[in-house]
């Protein structure tokens, strides 16, 4: 991702970061649990974060997962490092299913957003849900190489 981010004249040499967004926990609603197909006292962890080149926030996202279906060390790295999601549990191999592609402003998106996803990812292993994501594009993402 750094050279993503060089190409595109946002920041040099920068890879993509994820900022905390300091917020209340959002609580999994029964449709999450219902994507994420868990046991009502089965545990989900939240993570709301900026996504970031530099200084130029790309997207924010609000991301509920199931921490049991993953790793002691991708649970780690989520919960201490500002490691992209998609990062931190790539050795899963998931796969994205898109719910929702919203042109403009979606549900829990900040003012600004030009494009909001709503997907699931799933485990390659065995095709259990892992997360439920949404993210919130900005405009940065429009003006990226136009500098």
């Amino acid at each position: 991702m750094r050279g993503w981010c060089a190409q595109r004249h946002i920041a040099p040499a920068a890879g993509i970061r994820a900022l905390p967004v300091k917020t209340a926990t959002i609580p999994a609603s029964a449709e999450t649990r219902r994507l994420l197909a868990v046991r009502a006292d089965e545990r989900i962890g939240y993570r709301h974060v900026a996504l970031a080149c530099g200084d130029t926030v790309l997207s924010v996202a609000h991301n509920w997962y199931v921490p049991g279906r993953l790793t002691a060390q991708m649970n780690r790295t989520l919960e201490t490092t500002r490691t992209p999601f998609g990062k931190a549990v790539a050795d899963t191999h998931f796969t994205r299913q898109r719910l929702a592609a919203i042109r403009g402003r979606g549900p829990g998106c900040p003012a600004g957003t030009v494009l909001t996803h709503r997907a699931v990812l799933h485990r390659a292993s065995d095709g259990l849900p892992i997360s439920l994501v949404v993210e919130c594009y900005t405009r940065a993402n429009l003006m990226a190489g136009a500098r």
